[in-house]
């Protein structure tokens, strides 16, 4: 099929279509669903390799299943790429020659197109002795500067910057350093940073105990576990980062705990992978499976994302057989144990289709179901694919015991146990940023709508930008069948409207079926206070998360503009849309807003007397030259309805509707989600004000105080400040650019 909106076709050119110098390659997003499936089918039995690459290429095709973007870039191009997304390196030794021995590693892994994760936990901490060379040891922090400086010099594969995740447990005696590095705003630019806590942790917290510092058997220190998890909060809190790992519930629940252990994460936190573990990642995109969308009938095809999963995990095991691995290490890992990592993207456009508000009980019970069909279908393909290709090699029947395989049904566990499973672990929950917008901008992962709505800044070869509005899928297939109708804001919700309980119920809800971890981000106000936030942390261990992310809008992520005294503008330049009296009654308010450095100035002029008084023009007046086209065309929209209509209310309901996608900022204790629609408060307050006698005429009007919010940072690749955290990773909303450090 082809693309809904320009965007996606954008997304489709720059990162994966497969355009050799030489010519030929893709011409259409048909042709690389072509190219994926034929390369996948390869792993087949050749009297099967065309029925099953007809499968495959149906499901890409309709974006219906959305393999990772490395195989989608990589599979079937003869690029020296690997298809596998994120690698954790192999357990980082105490030596100098060995830790720089890894960090070669890790640079040839970067440089064919994965990203890496580390647990810098085996590293002596600072200031122990170097015995031999009388010296003492620098500790983990500096070598991970090493690793930093090296991700900065090399561009992967596909012109991407590589990401890392450094984790470092509760703890080593630099854990304090580790949980304050990120509080600088130029250190460990290319890492995401987690903190390792164990439950032995959490039970010192719980009962207000001291908790040893240790490293090699040596205690070094010993402070209180609740003020070393305030400082950790607190950094969290001032700093969005480092995120939490409960590594030993990660361990617990592994299928695969017989033979490994897991103490690092891939970059994004979905996938917790033992030393050269790899992830190979797919999603099932839910928002194309609900047949009549906003309807009270309303239902996602759960038959047919049964068989949709029987070929995903069927096309994601044969991507192993195909790929290139940058390391013999990950290679003999991956082939070992042939863990997949299948996930979904669509969930919130999806909910919306049947009417259920993202983090309400019943969205909690759609998602549960839906991913319950998605663990059930996985489990019984794998275990048929064994029964055919054979089970992986270091399957053991004892698995049935572990978590995820013990809550199955008995249809399923009886297949297991006759045929054994061919991969080790199923399912995880991905950041789907840039794929989610090649198919139409669906809802990305298991996170909640961002914005709706929003305007995409496009480079052109010759320099200058083109403006293409951008809408998710679930407000355009609105906007399709229901016309000018206006969506209704209690099931329309999006990241920055719904409160931390929301996010969590809905994460905590798809880890139970979900084999390896999700990577979500808990979107907290500004002005949430400390104990709050700390509480989401504590909450979602109980719940039952393998790790958590938070993101407040902050001062080192992104500078909070002050608000300044302004002067009063000079008299407005509107010209009148129709002849008006010399004199009108008016009130100016003054209202500050993060995206710009100078106040705004709304003034409303109104005519007539005592109940008879409405408003007749509007004037928007700034310093900030920025906001002049488009100021100047709102006030003459809405000054001609003004003087033409008798009934003016709609026109506040409708600026307070819009959202903008960079944030918005908390005001009086509310959210409100742009400048219009602080525009359109401040009309909605004037005309409530009209009701009863007129205002006096040389009382000074009170200026509102407005709480400046934190403007999104800016990109680094196209300087637009359209920064958001979605997913552990950073994507802009202006030209796709995607980090995940």
């Amino acid at each position: 099929m082809g693309f809904d909106i320009a965007i996606a076709e954008e997304i489709w050119t720059a990162k994966y279509r497969f355009k050799p110098a030489d010519g030929g390659g893709d011409e259409s997003f048909d042709a690389t669903a072509a190219r994926v499936a034929k390369a996948v089918a390869e792993a087949e039995a050749p009297e099967h390799r065309d029925e099953w690459r007809a499968r495959f290429e149906e499901s890409i095709r309709d974006f219906q299943f959305i393999p990772a973007g490395r195989v989608l870039a990589g599979a079937g191009t003869s690029r020296t790429v690997t298809l596998f997304n994120c690698f954790v390196m192999g357990t980082v030794p105490d030596s100098l020659s060995g830790i720089f021995e890894h960090l070669k590693e890790a640079a040839v892994t970067m440089q064919q197109g994965g990203g890496v994760g580390m647990d810098f936990s085996t590293v002596r901490p600072s200031g122990s002795p170097v015995l031999g060379v009388g010296a003492e040891a620098s500790g983990p922090l500096t070598f991970m500067d090493c690793w930093d400086s090296m991700c900065r010099t090399v561009i992967s594969a596909g012109q991407r910057r590589g990401a890392m995740m450094g984790c470092l447990r509760i703890d080593h005696p630099d854990i304090e350093a580790f949980i304050d590095s990120k509080r600088d705003a130029k250190r460990f630019r290319n890492f995401n940073i987690s903190v390792l806590v164990t439950d032995a942790f959490m039970t010192a917290l719980g009962a207000d105990a001291d908790w040893p510092l240790v490293f090699g058997g040596k205690t070094y220190r010993t402070v209180r576990a609740r003020e070393l998890w305030e400082r950790l909060m607190r950094a969290t809190y001032d700093a969005a980062e480092p995120g939490v790992i409960f590594v030993d519930r990660v361990n617990q629940q592994n299928n695969l705990a017989h033979c490994e252990t897991i103490s690092a994460s891939n970059p994004c936190g979905e996938q917790m992978l033992p030393p050269y573990g790899a992830c190979l990642l797919g999603s099932i995109n839910l928002a194309r499976l609900v047949d009549r969308p906003f309807e009270r009938e309303a239902l996602l095809d759960e038959d047919h994302l049964g068989k949709l999963t029987r070929t995903a995990v069927r096309l994601l095991d044969n991507v192993i057989d195909i790929s290139r691995y940058p390391l013999p290490q990950q290679e003999a890992e991956a082939k070992a144990k042939r863990r997949i990592g299948l996930g979904i993207t669509g969930l919130a456009d999806a909910l919306l289709f049947c009417g259920a508000t993202y983090g309400s009980p019943q969205a909690v019970e759609l998602t549960k179901r839906w991913l319950g069909v998605i663990k059930r279908e996985a489990y019984r393909a794998s275990a048929l694919l064994a029964a055919e290709k054979g089970a992986f090699p270091c399957y053991d029947p004892a698995m049935l015991d572990a978590p995820s395989l013990r809550s199955l049904d008995e249809e399923t566990r009886a297949l297991i146990r006759e045929h054994g499973l061919r991969n080790g672990c199923l399912t995880s929950i991905a950041p789907t940023g840039t794929t989610s917008l090649l198919a139409g901008n669906v809802s990305s992962g298991i996170e909640p709508v961002f914005a709706y709505s929003y305007e995409r800044r496009i480079l052109q070869k010759d320099g200058s930008h083109r403006i293409e509005p951008v809408e998710d899928y679930a407000m355009h297939v609105w906007r399709k069948l229901k016309g000018n109708e206006v969506p209704p804001a209690d099931l329309f919700v999006s990241a920055q409207t719904l409160k931390p309980a929301d996010h969590l119920a809905m994460q905590a809800a798809a880890q139970q079926l979900v084999d390896s971890s999700i990577s979500k981000t808990v979107n907290c106000p500004e002005d949430i206070s400390f104990e709050d936030f700390a509480d989401i942390y504590v909450e979602g261990y109980h719940l039952g998360c393998k790790g958590l992310t938070t993101y407040r809008p902050n001062a080192i992520t992104g500078s909070v503009l002050s608000t300044t005294k302004e002067e009063k503008p000079a008299a407005p330049v509107v010209p009148p849309l129709e002849p008006r009296a010399e004199a009108l009654h008016g009130t100016t308010y003054k209202l500050k807003w993060p995206d710009s450095a100078h106040a705004v100035y709304v003034t409303i002029n109104d005519i007539g007397e005592g109940a008879d008084r409405r408003p007749f023009e509007i004037f928007i007046n700034s310093k900030n030259m920025e906001h002049y086209a488009w100021t100047l065309g709102l006030t003459r929209m809405i000054s001609a309805v003004f003087r033409r209509s008798p009934d003016v209310g709609f026109v506040a309901e409708e600026l307070k509707a819009v959202f903008d996608p960079r944030g918005g900022a908390w005001m009086g204790g509310k959210y409100v989600p742009s400048l219009l629609a602080a525009i359109g408060d401040i009309i909605e307050r004037h005309l409530s004000q009209l009701g009863g006698a007129a205002m006096s005429e040389s009382k000074p009007q009170p200026e509102p105080e407005v709480a400046a919010a934190t403007p999104r940072p800016a990109c680094p690749q196209c300087g637009a400040g359209a920064i958001v955290k979605v997913e552990g990773c950073n994507n802009c909303l202006e030209c796709g650019y995607s980090k995940c450090g």
